[in-house]
């Protein structure tokens, strides 16, 4: 079916022959994009022209106008009509007759309707006074009626745009930043909003203002692609939930993947993403632009005229070799020749960085139209250019998007382009995976006097993910191509081993920490023999917590920090030739003895509550919160006669309070002056999700009820989740948990990995009592969603499980999470 044919069967028009044809266009599967927007608005366009007509009775002095969203035929599935009635003022009475003939049918069909009905003056001095009624006139478009009386409005409004450019487009970039704050940036986005989130289509539009001012103009380079790319997801988007929106929610992703005939949810991201930069960027050189020619302008005219004849003269500051500064940005000088230097890439962009300015528009676009390749090594200038751009910090970040913009990058590091725009589905990370590498640079910028090889630092950072765009364990994969990688640029052999090793074990020293027993000497000599040497745990350190920075709030904290220093001090002392000694059963303190007596005497539990607010004297310093320190959790001391069933008990009643258990460790304490009994110590560290702590009475009280059996644990916790039902959202991976080979020969260590939940440490505990084994300690950990939870058990003896009981542990935990 042709737009023709879709046109006629409206004619006449009828509400239900404009309502068939538009549900047979929208659900024509051999058009799509542009075509059927087009057809859509020409087919929008017949219908209201046919019901102006209709209703007009030959009225002059009045027009139909599409403005907006409709006014660029810019027509989704789902998209509301932006519509002025515009006349002359001779005739108000018959104008609020037409309005209503053509208001109501567009509200039978359903449709969303944003009218309004105004004089040309009216709607000028409307727009001079709402900036975004001014946009939309912007893009006015004749319907019907008085043809003249639309271009003259639409000449009008175009010449206030112009005239009112110094004031209007300043008043735009305060409107944008505000969105932006508020929407966040649509490229790094698991959700995000293709309308209003930064890069989105509302910026795309913003940008056609600001070129209709002719103030200046965007990069046109993939800037039509971009929009265009948008304005298809929302379509699918539109069709597949039959609902105006724009923000793509993660449960409709696969179904606007297949609607588009992308492979899945992830490609659909990674073309949003990209389109998103390409505006992104087109925002930054534009604004940029717009704030030279306004700086220019507020030049006094006078002042002007003293300049070279009335040409004021750009200063020209040296920055490098062929680089200087001129007018606020990075350009070439005039006798730099690019194809005669392959470093100048390199070597302008770290100049930038290290002045904190944007490299220009003209200068990357010289630089990768006419810049020769580097050489296979690379020189050791390029090496040291790429170095103290990844040093710059902060503003390493625009310069570094500059040079991907023009595909610089993925020219100087091929590798990159598995990485770039590369979605994270997981809400622990901020950032998709190229621009993460470059926040774990920034972070480790500020760690490099920490370190005796800052260079290896830096570009460890950008490395140690570039295994994420490759099958299987990133770390693994990462491994090779930073070996290769460093070959590439330079490095000579002992350093690419040293850069491996890292990118290999960059997670190796939070896992440990959060997930191991640091008493225990196999964890010790397990990460000593993986790092190897005390300088390359040095940078493993410094690496570690620039990863962690740069991954978002909830993978680093003053906790999780000093778990990690203990563990580098640990393991350094064992490359120093100080080996770990073996672990000792641990006198109890006087308040543990204390506490375990009066648990005996009284046959039920005792416990006590210690705050800390600081990390151990030994340990490296960590971030401050807002009041000078960041609360690692409460300690919490309970003692309990040794019977069964105490740490699903203990674990339940912490959920019911909603305390977050971060560390837990038990241990059977004989008692003192040959008593006979032994008494069970659980010394944890807590935390509350939010409000503040319970008092200890009645964490007690409640703990008393658990383990007699009169406090329904399970059922107050099934109670509270069916009064509070969890937003509907993308089904979590299925849990697993394995057995750790050898990671320890006091206990048989098994490590569990699900989806967090309010409980969850209850029923492993039940799920671990049922099994008949006992839990020496448990390490837990939580990024985001995903709960990671170490458990080192032993038989009744106190020895580790033989290997078939371990499996069968791991199979009946695994059964009962998946129940």
């Amino acid at each position: 079916m042709t737009s023709t044919d879709v046109t006629e069967e409206a004619e006449g028009s009828e509400p239900g022959g404009y309502a068939a044809a538009r549900l047979r266009l929208l659900t024509e599967g051999a058009r799509s994009g542009p075509p059927r927007r087009r057809a859509l608005a020409e087919l929008t366009d017949d219908w209201l022209a046919g019901l102006f007509g209709a209703g007009t009775g030959g009225q002059a002095g009045v027009s139909l106008v599409a403005v907006g969203g409709y006014g660029r035929g810019e027509l989704s599935p789902r998209s509301d009509l932006d519509l002025l009635l515009l006349h002359d003022g001779r005739d108000d009475k018959a104008v609020a007759a037409l309005a209503d003939r053509l208001w109501y049918p567009v509200w039978d069909l359903g449709l969303d309707l944003d009218h309004s009905v105004r004089t040309p003056q009216q709607a000028r001095k409307t727009a001079g006074e709402d900036l975004k009624v001014h946009l939309g006139l912007l893009d006015a478009r004749h319907l019907a009626g008085d043809l003249g009386l639309t271009a003259s409005l639409r000449t009008s409004v175009l010449a206030d745009w112009r005239n009112q450019a110094p004031k209007r487009l300043p008043e735009l970039r305060d409107l944008c930043a505000e969105r932006a704050e508020r929407q966040g940036e649509l490229q790094f986005l698991l959700e995000p909003d293709l309308k209003e989130a930064r890069g989105g289509l509302r910026d795309a539009t913003a940008l056609r203002a600001v070129a209709a001012s002719w103030l200046a103009d965007a990069p046109r380079e993939g800037l039509a692609e971009a929009r265009r790319r948008l304005l298809d997801v929302r379509d699918a988007l539109h069709l597949a939930t039959g609902r105006a929106t724009d923000r793509l929610a993660l449960q409709e992703q696969d179904q606007v993947a297949a609607e588009l005939g992308l492979l899945d949810a992830d490609a659909l991201l990674r073309q949003v993403y990209e389109a998103a930069r390409v505006i992104s960027y087109a925002g930054d050189v534009t604004w940029r632009e717009v704030g030279r020619v306004l700086r220019a302008r507020s030049v006094r005219p006078r002042l002007r005229a003293m300049m070279n004849g009335g040409k004021p003269v750009a200063e020209r500051s040296p920055l490098a070799e062929g680089v200087v500064e001129q007018d606020g940005e990075v350009v070439l000088a005039r006798t730099a020749r690019p194809e005669r230097d392959p470093v100048l890439p390199l070597r302008a962009a770290a100049a930038a960085a290290q002045a904190g300015l944007p490299l220009s528009l003209h200068a990357v676009r010289r630089m990768a139209a006419t810049a020769r390749p580097l050489p296979t090594p690379w020189p050791a200038e390029a090496r040291e250019q790429l170095v103290t751009l990844l040093g710059s910090g902060r503003p390493t970040v625009q310069v570094w998007e500059a040079l991907e913009a023009e595909g610089l990058v993925t020219r100087l590091l091929p590798d990159w382009e598995r990485v770039r725009c590369r979605p994270q589905r997981n809400a622990v990370h901020l950032w998709t995976v190229d621009r993460h590498l470059i926040e774990t640079a920034v972070r480790a910028a500020g760690f490099t006097r920490r370190v005796h090889r800052p260079d290896l630092l830096l570009v460890a950072a950008l490395l140690h993910d570039i295994g994420k765009g490759w099958p299987g364990d990133h770390s693994v994969a990462g491994e090779t191509i930073a070996r290769d990688v460093a070959t590439r640029i330079g490095f000579d052999r002992a350093d690419a081993a040293v850069l491996a090793t890292l990118v290999r074990h960059h997670l190796l020293l939070v896992e440990t920490a959060t997930r191991r027993d640091l008493d225990d000497p196999a964890t010790v000599r397990a990460v000593a023999e993986a790092v190897g040497t005390e300088h390359t745990l040095e940078l493993l350190h410094a690496l570690t917590e620039a990863d962690a920075l740069a991954t978002g709030p909830a993978a680093w904290s003053s906790w999780r920090g000093s778990l990690v220093a203990d563990l580098v001090k640990r393991v350094a002392g064992l490359l120093a030739g100080d080996p770990p000694a073996e672990p000792a059963a641990a006198a109890p303190t006087a308040e543990q003895e204390r506490l375990a007596v009066e648990a005996f005497r009284t046959g039920g539990p005792v416990l006590a509550l210690r705050a800390q607010t600081e990390p151990p004297a030994d340990s490296a310093p960590a971030p401050p919160s807002a009041d000078g320190s960041e609360p690692l959790g409460v300690e919490l001391l309970i003692a309990v006669p040794d019977q069964a069933g105490v740490l699903p008990a203990v674990a339940g009643v912490l959920a019911m309070h909603r305390l977050t258990v971060r560390t837990a460790e038990l241990r059977s304490l004989p008692l003192p002056d040959g008593v006979d009994g032994s008494v069970l110590l659980l010394d944890w560290r807590v935390a509350a999700q939010y409000g503040s702590l319970p008092q200890a009475a009645r964490l007690r009280a409640d703990l008393v009820r658990a383990l007699d059996g009169t406090l329904d644990i399970a059922g107050r916790l099934a109670e509270r989740d069916a009064a509070h039902p969890r937003r509907r959202g993308v089904e979590p991976p299925p849990p697993r948990v394995t057995v750790a080979p050898a990671a320890s020969r006091l206990a048989t260590v098994i490590e569990v990995r699900a989806q967090d939940a309010p409980g969850l440490l209850f029923r492993l505990g039940r799920a671990l009592e049922a099994a008949g084994v006992r839990v020496r300690s448990a390490h837990v950990s939580t990024l985001g969603a995903n709960a990671v939870d170490a458990f080192y058990v032993t038989r009744g003896e106190g020895v580790p499980l033989p290997r078939e009981d371990a499996a069968s542990v791991a199979r009946e935990l695994e059964e009962s999470l998946r129940a």
